[in-house]
């Protein structure tokens, strides 16, 4: 059938695409239209999908579904230059749908553009709220999905590298280009993937002590992804004492070719960045001032050049009380040492719909916004820019971390918010109030919570609202039970003992029914692990806990942040809008669903 025929028959009654489908609007229309083509391009008909498509182009040309599937069609046909001129339409109609960069970054590279193709897959990646999570992504290449089987038939015992790249080769999964761009910007969260990047780390050491004077190529370029990504999750990855002995020799070796002068190929770095953090070498700054090819330049700004920064930016950073309470010393110990949480990517304004439902409850803007324990600053970034108008005061106790927040901030360009160094309990000595105030994972770590939560309530003015983040002690279960055994074992909060700690989860969470543990992000990265399971102070609510003090300081309950999903099986059990406001019944819910506040109990309150 010709084109000129296929348009006749979207006329004819089996395919009425003008029958208006709901209410004759023309949005209804085109959505009518979306659909069809939807189906069948998945019935595998692209030619009828494509002049629907054309048909919606010609009504609205900016409509981004339309030329997302467009793009995909010329995609398939083998027109990348049509697909890529198409889908830049689709991604500059909607800039924050990731799936449009996405697949335009694939005609990129198809068409040889591999910066640009570079440059979207990126952008998709920072955009993934709104795509596949990027572990799912990965998975699509079938070669790292084969080695990952592989390696889970063979688990916990060794693979062999000659056997697990007998079928696909090392340099085709080095050729990944999204793999690489995830590795080099994004920490990732899956224990199969982190097997086959460890194996592959350890392959590419071997290989770089034999012959380091490789300069380029896919390999070169893996490597230095996979360094970035070790340097990312703080080298949490497992390595072996003859890695150890290996990568030990190659530090060695870049460290006297600094002092005598010499060239140092790109390969040797990145083998060394994978094992140690460039900054921390005796002459790591010395490594600023050379002239670096593309490949290397991005290891030395990403492990020497910011690092560097935030420690000199330390210095400037005001504290607005003293540190002194013994709990609080050992928590800052450990963020000191171990920064949390550990981010990479700025949140982007599509990270404003979480607080739409929020927004519904809040009495009027918030201009004065306390962040109580910002952490590394990611929460109080994603604050900032959802309210541009409000001021922002975050402050923490660790001064790493706020010298990372601040780093992160000034790249976000955003200056609402003021960082200060405090401790939680003695902020009253402050002489401010805020409209609003947010604690999120903070208060459970102090000795006395309500204490702290009464000492920011001193804080809130009238009618303020707070947002406020707890740990479940029904969601938990499964960690205390991993702490228990972290008891027994010994294991002391330090990387090596963190390695081993990990490496007896991975190897036993089946069977110990610890599931849940090793499917938190904060287990794939050293400051969350320790965060998660060797924390200097825990404590864990429940939700009578909550609702009494809640009662006891008039507060109203406005309800908790939840994925919709679960907001919609509640409301399957507990029917009607002033249902989710009533705590007991989700006391009921979280009984019968007790992974439900999995991260933590997060709700907002009101002041009377």
């Amino acid at each position: 059938m010709n084109r000129k025929a296929r348009r006749a028959g979207l006329k004819s009654k089996n395919f009425a695409v003008d029958t208006d489908p709901g209410d004759g609007s023309e949005a209804a229309v085109i959505a009518g239209w979306m659909a069809q083509a939807s189906a069948h391009h998945q019935a595998g008909q692209p030619e009828t999908a494509r002049d629907i498509c054309d048909r919606i182009l010609a009504r609205a040309p900016s409509h981004v579904n339309a030329l997302n599937l467009l793009g995909l069609i010329h995609q398939a046909s083998g027109r990348q230059k049509l697909a890529a001129k198409t889908l830049a339409k689709a991604a500059a109609s909607d800039p924050l749908n990731a799936a449009c960069h996405y697949n335009l970054a694939h005609s990129l590279l198809a068409l040889g553009r591999e910066d640009e193709a570079a440059i979207y897959f990126k952008r998709a990646i920072a955009l993934g709220k709104r795509l596949k999570n990027t572990e799912t992504l990965i998975f699509a290449n079938p070669a790292i999905t084969t080695c990952v089987d592989h390696i889970e038939e063979k688990w916990p015992f060794p693979v062999k590298a000659d056997e697990l790249f007998a079928r696909y080769s090392l340099e085709l999964i080095a050729s990944d280009m999204f793999l690489r761009c995830a590795l080099e910007i994004e920490p990732l969260h899956h224990a199969s993937l982190e097997k086959l990047l460890t194996l592959i780390r350890s392959v590419l050491l071997r290989s770089t002590v034999s012959n380091f004077a490789v300069s380029d190529g896919v390999i070169v370029r893996l490597f230095g992804a996979i360094a970035q990504q070790c340097f990312i999750n703080e080298y949490i990855f497992a390595q072996s004492d003859e890695e150890m002995r290996q990568s030990g020799q190659l530090r060695e070796l870049l460290l006297q070719k600094l002092a005598d002068g010499d060239a140092i190929p790109p390969l040797l770095l990145a083998a060394v960045a994978a094992y140690y953090p460039l900054h921390s070498l005796p002459a790591g700054r010395s490594l600023l001032a050379r002239d670096w090819p593309q490949i290397s330049a991005d290891l030395v700004r990403q492990q020497v050049r910011e690092p560097l920064d935030e420690a000199e930016d330390r210095k400037s950073i005001r504290a607005l009380t003293t540190v002194k309470d013994g709990v609080s010393l050992k928590v800052m110990q450990q963020y000191e040492e171990n920064p949390y949480p550990r981010w990479t990517i700025a949140p982007i304004a599509v990270f404003a719909d979480d607080h739409d439902a929020i927004d519904s409850n809040m009495a009027s803007p918030a201009k004065d916004i306390l962040i109580a324990g910002c952490g590394s600053g990611q929460h109080a970034l994603e604050v900032a820019q959802y309210r541009p108008d409000a001021q922002v005061l975050a402050v923490d106790i660790s001064l790493p971390s706020l010298a990372y927040a601040r780093r992160k901030t000034r790249e976000a360009g955003l200056r609402n918010i003021d960082y200060a160094q405090a401790d939680i309990l003695k902020l009253a000595t402050i002489g401010r109030s805020f409209d609003r105030i947010e604690a999120v994972g903070v208060l459970h770590h102090l000795a006395a919570p309500e204490s702290g939560w009464r000492m920011l309530l001193s804080l809130l003015r009238p009618k303020g609202e707070m947002r406020i983040g707890l740990y479940s002690e029904t969601a938990r279960r499964t960690v205390v039970d991993v702490r228990r055994l972290i008891a027994e074992r010994g294991y002391r909060p330090t990387p090596e003992d963190i390695r081993k700690c990990r490496h007896e989860i991975m190897r036993d969470y089946d069977e110990r029914g610890w599931r849940t543990v090793i499917e938190a992000a904060d287990f794939y990265s050293m400051s969350g692990c320790r965060d998660l399971l060797f924390h200097a102070m825990e404590h864990r609510f429940t939700i009578p806990r909550i609702k009494a003090f809640l009662s006891e300081h008039g507060l109203s309950f406005l309800g908790f942040d939840l994925e919709p999903r679960t907001i919609e099986r509640f409301q399957k059990q507990f029917p009607g809008s002033a249902a989710l406001t009533e705590l007991d019944k989700w006391h009921a819910f979280e009984t019968e669903n007790p992974q439900t506040f999995r991260h933590m109990y997060v709700f907002e309150t009101r002041r009377s």
